[in-house]
């Protein structure tokens, strides 16, 4: 019996699917039992070449939800609107579906997992987080009877390209976004991905899969690299760190935080050592330790293979009429006020070289219970600087110590202040 696919989306990985379903049948149907047939594909623009005979394409959305022959519907379309009604419309029908939406699903998983469940039927989603990186099963299937404290991503292949050329070659960030722009690993308006909000989206996903804890997408602290500047980077570098936009999820007494912003990574650390435009997760756990996915985070074919995974999952389940792959439950729990998480801090002050500007700087942090744990300064006269590493503290300690050193008259600028990973 074949199983009718129904694809929303013919754009890169769309269309890399449909090649896979349509080139591959034989070889899918040999390896796993299952005929999975290409119905139809929702395409926007008619004159585009495909990688998938033209018969196979249709500009109306609703024809692969409500064709008859698509048992399955793949939602490849980006974004909410209208993957949120078309979703839905699938689910209600008692049709699976596949996504690879993080957006749609960092705003409406839990609503949409519930659909699912009502209906008896699966919403599956490994390429939403990690594109490629065999992840989410991994955390909703192998690590379900451990109680995970801490998942750490570097979920975003466009930032991470960006600063590993601005960490190894010196390369400011313009000239590094526009080469990623050649490259194809920014897009023409790149404001989702340098301003975290890509990132943000998939750490409320890991957050909601790790803790059961579903976080407001919108509410999620995020701060982006486009502010970042070279010198930190190559301060970072001589200081033992690189730097990186991490995405994270951590169960902590307060609540459970989740976060996006850069970081300041020791070069021992696993994640230190992810380049390019390679993504990876790194999780922590009492029983498992420590555990990295690492690989590629988008493109055409690795996210497709993802995809194809859900796919051929969801159909042995239709197959079956039972629902094996587990249920996601999101649970009660809350969500940790940023002001409240600790966290370590690297500053860069530009100040007067005179007597007494350390004292002034250390007293500002010892007023707001910031502990430094180093102090470098740089330079003379008008041209002095100051590197400061601090220990562990509440992010509201740090943030009042930072704007006491702004009012401070030997301190003519804190250039920048960026987190670091790690405990003491």
């Amino acid at each position: 019996m074949a199983v009718g696919i129904g694809i929303l989306g013919g754009g890169v990985v769309g269309g890399s699917l449909a090649r896979r379903l349509l080139s591959d049948r034989q070889a899918i149907l040999q390896k796993t039992g299952l005929d999975l047939e290409l119905v139809k594909i929702a395409i926007r623009d008619t004159e585009r070449s495909r990688l998938f005979p033209a018969s196979y394409a249709t500009t109306r959305v609703e024809e692969v939800v409500d064709d008859p022959d698509v048992d399955l519907v793949v939602e490849l379309l980006g974004g909410r609107r209208p993957a949120s009604s078309l979703v839905r419309r699938a689910l209600q029908a008692g049709k699976p579906v596949v996504t690879a939406n993080k957006e749609l699903l960092a705003a409406e998983g839990p609503e949409l997992f519930d659909i699912a469940a009502g209906k008896g039927v699966s919403l599956l989603f490994e390429a939403a987080v990690g594109g490629g990186i065999p992840l989410i099963r991994p955390l909703t299937e192998s690590l379900a009877g451990e109680k995970l404290t801490r998942v750490i991503g570097i979920v975003n292949g466009t930032t991470n390209y960006i600063l590993s050329a601005m960490s190894e070659a010196g390369t400011s960030y313009e000239d590094a976004l526009s080469e990623a722009q050649r490259l194809g690993f920014a897009e023409a308006d790149p404001t989702a991905d340098v301003g975290g909000a890509d990132a943000a989206a998939k750490a409320v996903i890991l957050g909601g899969l790790a803790f059961g804890v579903w976080a407001d997408a919108e509410a999620v602290y995020r701060r982006g690299i486009d502010d970042l500047q070279v010198a930190d980077i190559a301060f970072a570098r001589e200081l033992g760190y690189v730097v990186k936009l991490l995405a994270t999820a951590e169960s902590l007494p307060e609540g459970i935080s989740v976060r996006v912003h850069p970081a300041l990574v020791p070069l021992s650390h696993p994640l230190a050592s992810i380049r390019g435009a390679t993504n990876a997760v790194f999780v922590e756990g009492p029983a498992i330790g420590q555990l990295l996915f690492s690989g590629p985070g988008a493109g055409g074919e690795p996210t497709a293979t993802a995809v194809l995974g859900d796919v051929i999952d969801a159909s042995r389940e239709l197959l079956a009429g039972a629902q094996v792959t587990p249920r996601v439950i999101v649970g009660a729990g809350s969500v940790a006020e940023m002001a409240k998480v600790a966290s370590r801090y690297y500053l860069r002050l530009e100040v007067s070289d005179s007597p007494g500007v350390l004292a002034s700087i250390a007293s500002a942090f010892g007023e707001n219970q910031v502990s430094i744990a180093s102090v470098r300064q740089d330079g003379r006269g008008d041209e002095a600087t100051v590197i400061l590493i601090t220990h562990e503290a509440a992010e509201r300690d740090h943030q009042a110590a930072v704007d006491q050193l702004r009012a401070l008259a030997v301190v003519k600028q804190v250039a920048a202040t960026i987190r670091v990973l790690g405990v003491e």
